[in-house]
């Protein structure tokens, strides 16, 4: 329990840039808790540490480190923010309550998220088959989240008004995500074989699900705002109707419907 609290607070620090734009709670301070919850376990259980535990740890700081890196620089360099404008309240539009809400349960979530690594330095568990097995998804999706992030860049900087649908983007509608899910993927089958408690199972599912629930919510968000955009090109109607809109060759092409994914 004292270790969850010490993760919670350092979730709670790192994404308290929240207040200043309120939005930064689930972006910027998303990233930022992820790496230094990351660097906490590295200096909470030095004793226990395996290559495979600093292995996850540190890709936990690269994890981190990249998505904030690269939310800063969506916010700042390029039109993102302007796009977004009328779709996300400004931060005084949101009460302060609404605002300590989203921060809590953002670094609830965040902890939650990150919990298996946790138990397995918890537990004191060697590098084994399962951590290889999680440390080798989770890289894959890193490398395909931060593939498609650069590929939307450089796509959007060639033709600003056209939909994205180059590169990893043939596949699937939003590899960003994807590479996000699979990602958490990993971390969770990392610790399959640690959980060692009714709990510890709980816990680690609510993280890996809650995740899973806010990159569909975030597709969902994505979609509703292409179809605005691009709703009356031929192309795009095209393309949304062949292209699995989260998982590649998983027919699922729309999730514009469930308003139950409202994160």
């Amino acid at each position: 329990m004292k270790t969850f609290l010490i993760i919670f607070v350092l979730a709670m620090i790192a994404s308290s840039c929240g207040f200043r734009k309120y939005v930064w709670f689930i972006s910027l301070g998303y990233g930022a808790a992820v790496a230094l919850i990351g660097a906490g376990l590295l200096f909470l259980f030095p004793q226990v540490l395996t290559v495979g535990t600093i292995l996850e740890c540190v890709l936990f700081i690269v994890y981190g480190c990249r998505l904030s890196g690269y939310l800063a620089y969506r916010d700042l360099k390029t039109a993102y923010t302007g796009r977004m404008k009328g779709e996300v309240k400004t931060n005084d539009g949101v009460s302060f309550a609404a605002k300590m809400g989203i921060w809590i349960s953002a670094a609830i979530l965040y902890a939650l998220q990150t919990s298996p690594v946790t138990f397995r330095l918890m537990e004191g568990n060697d590098t084994d088959g399962f951590c290889i097995a999680g440390l080798v998804i989770s890289a894959a999706g890193l490398i395909l989240e931060t593939t498609a992030d650069l590929q939307k860049n450089k796509a959007k900087k060639k033709n600003p008004r056209r939909f994205v649908d180059t590169g990893l983007f043939r596949l699937v509608r939003c590899p960003n995500y994807f590479g996000e899910m699979v990602f958490w993927t990993g971390v969770f089958i990392s610790g399959l074989n640690v959980y060692s408690s009714a709990l510890q199972w709980i816990v680690a599912i609510l993280g890996y699900a809650g995740i899973i629930y806010v990159m569909f919510g975030g597709a969902r968000r994505l979609e509703i705002r292409q179809d605005k955009n691009y709703g009356n090109d031929p192309e795009y109607r095209k393309y949304k109707s062949t292209t699995p809109i989260m998982i590649p060759f998983i027919p699922l092409y729309s999730v514009k419907e469930h308003k139950w994914l409202v994160a």
